[in-house]
């Protein structure tokens, strides 16, 4: 997204954890002529996403548009969960998206400017179902998906829009060895889609250019589903995984366990 926001003239300030990643996106940017700058910080952070916002500012000028896309997610039995993995992944969707949206929606309110948030959720959010194996990620994403329509009417005599983006299946280096660790899995996810295939990415920028650009000005309160149809095949993303032997989540768990 980043990216494909550069390309269309956006000043873009990233924020992260990691370092390489922030300042190799960054390099990108500026090799193709765009304007790009970073910071390192844990959206959990209150005070870390203050320091960040104060920096954005001061290095490429008044932010007008969130983005909130960090997130944390792994198919597990929830009865093998622990509580710490639960809080970590609640923490950084629903936490970190809640302190990144307020930290920013203060001060457009204190300084009377207009504003634009983007959250990325799911589909088993959008389709008020939830999903079994991904309990963290259902609560997480649900309440962030609430936040964006609670503040949509908050928040709009200020001028500040807020929308929502559910994608289906879209292959990323991150996510996608949590939730498909294996070919057989990826293979039988791309042919229970509609469309017989994932997502491409810049079918998924294109969408989040269009709603947080100034085509889109009367779109507030809205989750846009870009799935293929995926969800209308069943809800609950994940559900179908209760059909797997346990010894086949016990080999998955022990990889993940191996990984970390």
């Amino acid at each position: 997204m980043a990216l494909h926001f550069a390309s269309l003239g956006a000043r873009l300030f990233l924020v992260g954890r990691h370092p390489e990643t922030l300042k190799s996106v960054c390099d990108e940017i500026h090799r193709a002529g765009g304007i790009a700058a970073f910071a390192t910080c844990d959206v959990r952070d209150y005070s870390a996403i203050e320091a960040a916002a104060q920096a954005a500012e001061t290095q490429i000028g008044e932010i007008n548009t969130l983005i909130n896309n960090a997130a944390g997610n792994f198919m597990a039995r929830t009865e093998k969960l622990t509580p710490n993995a639960f809080n970590a992944v609640v923490g950084i969707v629903l936490n970190g998206s809640f302190n990144c949206t307020q930290v920013f929606g203060k001060r457009w309110i204190e300084k009377k400017l207009h504003g634009t948030v983007l959250n990325i959720v799911t589909t088993y959010a959008a389709a008020n179902c939830g999903s079994g194996f991904v309990v963290p990620s259902a609560c997480a994403k649900a309440g962030v998906l609430a936040l964006t329509t609670s503040l949509a009417v908050e928040w709009a005599k200020y001028q500040i829009r807020l929308n929502a983006i559910a994608p289906g299946p879209f292959p990323t280096e991150g996510a996608w060895s949590r939730l498909m660790p294996s070919s057989e899995m990826e293979e039988a996810r791309k042919k229970y889609n509609p469309m017989r295939r994932f997502g491409r990415h810049d079918e998924l920028t294109n969408l989040a250019a269009f709603l947080i650009s100034d085509m889109a000005p009367y779109i507030n309160g809205e989750c846009v589903v870009i799935d293929g149809g995926q969800w209308l095949r069943g809800a609950g993303e994940f559900n179908d995984l209760a059909t797997l032997p346990d010894s086949a989540w016990e080999a998955m768990e022990s990889a993940r366990q191996k990984k970390s």
